[in-house]
């Protein structure tokens, strides 16, 4: 097996590159992305095994940080790895440590100005509602059942007020900075839509429907996807009217939308996207992308 840790003179400076992953996960059994003392997260766990698989110490930085429960397909994070590593390698290696729960799935060599935070452009979410009288056992982990009947209709026209750049305090948790200074809750959300994925999931349900809600911004504060969609449930359920949702977001008061947060489980980081050349790949010839 080919050796991708340390040279073997202890002495010796290791070069490094910087790289580029395209991680997947299931959140459930992780206490959200960031590192955290004491509890496993995502990042604790893939720092561990690349450190283990490269005899090197890895520090990750990821294109947004996800709470407990919620997962990904498209998570973006970048580090610096021993340049002889071979890729192909440490990704079948961490994938065999950490899958199915968590998986590499690209890998790339990148210059090192990249960074999956800054350098990123937008990051999109996938929220998932399985809207029928039964639960789907099939979907139980990654959808909230909503049993009452939905107007997809007036969800949809609630969309539109959130496009732009808008200050989403109503939506938010604001973080606490330990220099007293109040934080922005101003983001640029480029998509926001609700669509009938039913005849999609006709592998998982034949006679159930599925709404799917899908938004892209610059950035995102912590709850702000689940407390909209917590917010569109309530206009979709008649509580409230799409044309409250300029209303909500005016008051700049957390108290104005929805007092129920979507479930994590229902959330996926689905995409992360970048600028052109963000990510440009510096693979050698014939290494892993």
């Amino acid at each position: 097996m080919p050796d991708d840790g340390a040279p073997e003179t202890a002495d010796e400076p290791v070069a490094l590159r910087r790289v580029r992953f395209v991680v997947a996960y299931d959140g459930s059994g992780f206490r959200g992305f960031a590192h955290n003392d004491g509890v496993v997260t995502v990042v604790s766990t893939l720092t561990d095994a690349l450190s283990l698989i490269t005899r090197h110490p890895v520090s990750l930085v990821g294109a947004g940080r996800t709470d407990a429960g919620v997962h990904a397909w498209g998570q973006v994070v970048s580090c610096d790895l021993p340049a002889h590593a071979r890729l192909r390698n440490v990704v079948r290696r961490v994938n065999s440590l950490c899958g199915p729960a968590l998986v590499i799935r690209e890998a790339a060599w990148v210059g090192d100005e990249f960074s999956a935070r800054f350098s990123a452009v937008w990051r999109e979410y996938r929220y998932t509602i399985v809207n029928s009288p039964a639960p789907n056992p099939f979907l139980s982990d990654l959808a909230w059942h909503v049993h009452r009947p939905l107007s997809l209709p007036a969800m949809q026209l609630a969309c539109d007020p959130f496009i732009g750049e808008n200050d989403f305090t109503s939506f938010c948790r604001k973080p606490k900075l330990g220099n007293g200074e109040e934080p922005s809750m101003h983001r640029r959300v480029m998509l926001a839509r609700w669509t009938d994925v039913s005849d999609e999931m006709t592998a998982f349900t034949t006679d159930q429907r599925v709404l799917r809600f899908e938004i892209r911004a610059n950035a995102f504060c912590h709850q702000m996807v689940r407390s909209i969609v917590g917010t569109m449930v309530e206009v979709g359920l008649g509580v409230c009217h799409a044309g409250d949702i300029r209303t909500i977001m005016r008051a700049k008061d957390r108290r104005a939308a929805a007092t129920t947060l979507a479930p994590p489980h229902g959330l996926v980081l689905w995409n992360v996207g970048y600028g052109e050349g963000a990510h440009q790949d510096r693979s050698d010839p014939g290494e892993m992308r």
